[in-house]
């Protein structure tokens, strides 16, 4: 389906007028399938174990989340720049998938302490901070620019394949072993360094990065400050914080549906199904139409979403309604934010700048998954999701009116 780039005898790419996403982005994208896999398995799990399992409240699921979500934060700066600075985004990326691997193998050891979990879910992240903005300026160094949405779309797409095969596999594991959850930790160890191995073996350095670059950082403050790019990243970051975590919207559908527990880890399907079908096709729609647009767009679907689980979930039509919109907010913010800030950025400082960008949309969506679990252990869920839409609408309604000035 995707033409891999060539080499030729002197070791630069030459890429076929019908290639249409580098090789270096589909090996990329493999390697995520896997590592989603692994991520997502505990993912999905985690719902049931804290809620159900050692029976805790909105406002720890909420701490949780926010950690889940905002922890990347922390070292995706220092991992875009070092990537940066050392030319070697590589080598940085497979720092963080490294790191994301082991933690896997303490979550059993954590047994029920909250402290435990909260220690090796945040230390998960941190290695998910580490590697996504050296994986992307990796996809971006790849590609020329008129095909970013595309190939941040393929990747997407890939990646959220595994995120789909993820939750199925951890949910067959807990149907075969009774309380198993140790054993999906398990498998979710070996996935990760299997991606970690694909990582170092398969997956070339475009020519394209200058190994030997050494980028300032005064060039990086001045390139990520630059009133276009700074746009980009505030609103970014406003938005994320009128942002509901994952956990909460898969919970308040099987809560409204009257599920059992048992199917909490198979409702992120719906999301990752919608995901990975549009992730390819809403990425060339960004490139012809505008990536900016896209994006604000997507976010505009999720207040839809948000509205439906204001009211009771009455029906699978309501449920599959909100993980299909779920899914294309997914779809159309993703991989289309990355793609578009690739293209504004320069080439030696662009792992700080996506850095810096997903840095302040992850540190809004931490800090809102905290303040939901505030807010809904005060009222309900239903409440708490009304608030939700009208803090998402009054931001994509601010995101629209300063963001006009934003190249699309």
């Amino acid at each position: 389906m995707y033409l891999a780039a060539t080499r030729a005898a002197d070791g630069k790419a030459v890429t076929s007028p019908a290639a249409k996403v580098s090789g270096t982005v589909v090996a990329l994208g493999l390697v995520s399938l896997v590592t989603d896999m692994s991520a997502e398995m505990v993912t999905a799990v985690l719902p049931m174990y804290l809620m159900y399992g050692l029976g805790l409240g909105y406002l720890s699921l909420g701490v949780l989340d926010g950690v889940y979500t905002g922890a990347t934060a922390v070292l995706r700066l220092a991992g875009g720049y070092a990537a940066d600075r050392l030319g070697r985004p590589k080598l940085v990326a497979a720092a963080g998938y490294g790191l994301s691997a082991l933690t896997k193998l303490g979550l059993p050891l954590a047994g029920g302490s909250m402290t435990g979990i909260g220690l090796m879910v945040g230390a998960d992240r941190l290695g998910k901070g580490v590697r996504t903005a050296p994986r992307d300026a990796l996809i971006a160094a790849a590609t020329p620019p008129g095909a970013l949405g595309r190939a941040f779309g393929v990747h997407r797409t890939l990646d959220t394949a595994g995120a789909l095969l993820g939750p199925l596999l951890a949910w067959a594991l807990l149907a075969a072993v009774t309380g198993g959850y140790d054993t999906v930790f398990a498998a979710s160890f070996c996935l990760a360094v299997a991606g970690v191995l694909a990582l170092l073996f398969f997956v070339r350095t475009p020519p394209t990065v200058d190994v030997k670059r050494r980028a300032a950082l005064r060039t990086a403050i001045r390139a990520v400050t630059a009133p276009g790019v700074r746009r980009i990243w505030l609103l970014a970051g406003l938005l994320g914080l009128a942002t509901v975590g994952d956990m909460f919207l898969y919970l308040a559908i099987q809560r409204g549906m009257g599920l059992p527990p048992a199917v909490l880890p198979l409702l992120p399907l719906g999301s990752a199904l919608t995901f990975m079908l549009a992730a390819t096709p809403v990425g060339l729609l960004a490139d012809r139409l505008g990536r900016w647009r896209v994006f604000v767009l997507a976010h505009l679907l999720l207040v839809g979403g948000y509205l439906a689980l204001a009211g009771p979930v009455r029906g699978w039509p309501v449920a599959i309604g909100v993980l299909v919109l779920h899914g294309l907010f997914y779809a159309g913010s993703d991989g289309v934010l990355m793609a578009h800030a690739g293209k504004l950025l320069p080439g030696e400082v662009r792992a700080t700048g996506m850095a810096v960008v997903q840095t302040t949309q992850a540190l809004g969506r931490g800090a809102a998954a905290i303040g939901f679990g505030v807010l809904t252990q005060a009222t309900a869920l239903g409440p708490a999701f009304t608030i939700a839409a009208a803090a998402l609408a009054t931001a994509v309604l601010t995101a629209v009116l300063i963001g006009r000035k934003v190249p699309a």
